[in-house]
């Protein structure tokens, strides 16, 4: 059993569904501690926080992740418990184990190589790790890069460990991502007898010729890395539970994900003036989950493509689809962000799994993307 697949193992083993933490920060922080990292808890909330920093120079390059899990479904429908993890026929099944234990262990056997290699190195290194990516991300990564930027701690590179692989390994690397944008819109009507159309307001009907326009409505072109910006309505509820009955109110839940040639902002302003045209009565709240970023070509992304390419022989491609991480948090604090980690094949399904014959070579990724950046 290899290093990286022993510390995967040890990691999905550890009951970690989100919020919790089940001791994989206590874990990975033992084995960072002996090669001299200096470990910071920031936990709050019911969250657990990890802060992990070796060297005090720059470049700073960091590997960010979260120990939390999604719930695990129906137990009868695994071949075998979650959490215990097992392997069979080339795959390391468990809850965990592409999204995204895995990764964390590779992270860190890759320092280790690394560090063992050339233990002298210039720059630093650091792990930033949370327990609260799957939940609401409302204490978790979130509140680190808080910490580090009221300190003035920059993060010069940022490799997030998201499970982004397509068809084999590393064929994909997310080098941005779009921001997110939802609204809570309620058109105030006046409730009444259907049969006495004049006496009430239908809030339905008022709002859908704007609903109809902002659906049409092309709100950019995108660019060379992200797609145009999508609006689309998640919910729409509306009525009484009577066919009789018009409603006094509508409320439509509605999302944007959007690219870096859009802004929150001027979204915001068109669906307003839209509403307002239509004169439609509302209120409407809007919840900004996160800003898009982008990494261009150069810099991280380069020496990422290139470790692929020696350790795999294989070129990459870049992508910015779907939807958000943590490291729409960190890109506050880090002008260079992308994710690379496993096959997302099996993310959140009922047997989760990761090719044994894929951990160590993402393990020796990690290591030579290190040895070409610092």
């Amino acid at each position: 059993m290899s290093d990286t697949l022993e510390l995967a193992r040890a990691l999905i083993a550890r009951r970690s569904v989100t919020p919790e933490d089940g001791g994989c920060l206590e874990l990975v922080g033992e084995r960072l501690s002996r090669l001299g990292f200096r470990l910071e808890r920031f936990d709050q909330g019911g969250v657990a926080n990890l802060w992990a920093r070796r060297g005090a120079a720059a470049p700073l390059l960091c590997f960010a992740g979260h120990t939390d899990v999604v719930p695990s479904g129906p137990l009868d429908q695994w071949r075998s418990d979650p959490f215990a993890p097992e392997v069979r026929d080339g795959r390391l099944y468990g809850r965990g184990a592409a999204d995204m234990k895995t990764s964390i262990a590779a992270f860190v056997t890759a320092v280790e190589g690394f560090l063992a290699e050339r233990p002298q190195h210039p720059g630093s290194i650091a792990l930033l790790l949370t327990s609260d990516e799957e939940g609401p991300a409302v204490n978790g990564t979130v509140r680190v890069v808080e910490v580090l930027k009221a300190r003035g701690e920059r993060i010069d590179y940022c490799i997030v460990g998201e499970p982004t692989s397509a068809e084999r390994l590393a064929d994909t690397i997310k080098n941005g991502r779009r921001g997110s944008l939802s609204g809570r819109l309620v058109v105030k009507g006046v409730q009444g007898h259907i049969a006495y159309p004049h006496l009430v307001r239908n809030p339905v009907h008022m709002v859908a010729p704007a609903l109809a326009e902002l659906a049409a409505t092309v709100w950019d072109e995108g660019n060379a890395y992200f797609p145009p910006t999508s609006w689309q309505i998640s919910n729409f509820h509306a009525g009484t539970g009577a066919d009789n009955v018009v409603p006094g109110t509508a409320e439509i839940l509605f999302n944007f994900r959007f690219s870096t040639a859009s802004t929150p902002e001027g979204l915001q302003a068109r669906v307003g003036e839209i509403l307002e045209r239509h004169g439609v009565d509302h209120d409407l709240q809007w919840t900004l989950s996160g800003r898009p970023y982008l990494t261009p070509r150069g810099g991280l992304v380069d020496a990422v493509a290139q470790a692929i390419r020696e350790t795999l022989g294989i070129e990459t491609a870049l992508s910015t689809s779907g939807g958000t991480s943590d490291g729409r948090f960190i890109a506050g604090i880090c002008p260079e962000v992308i994710e690379l980690g496993p096959l997302n094949a099996t993310i959140h399904k009922i047997d989760e799994c990761i090719a044994v014959a894929d951990i160590e070579p993402l393990s020796r990724l990690y290591q030579r993307t290190l040895e070409l950046l610092l």
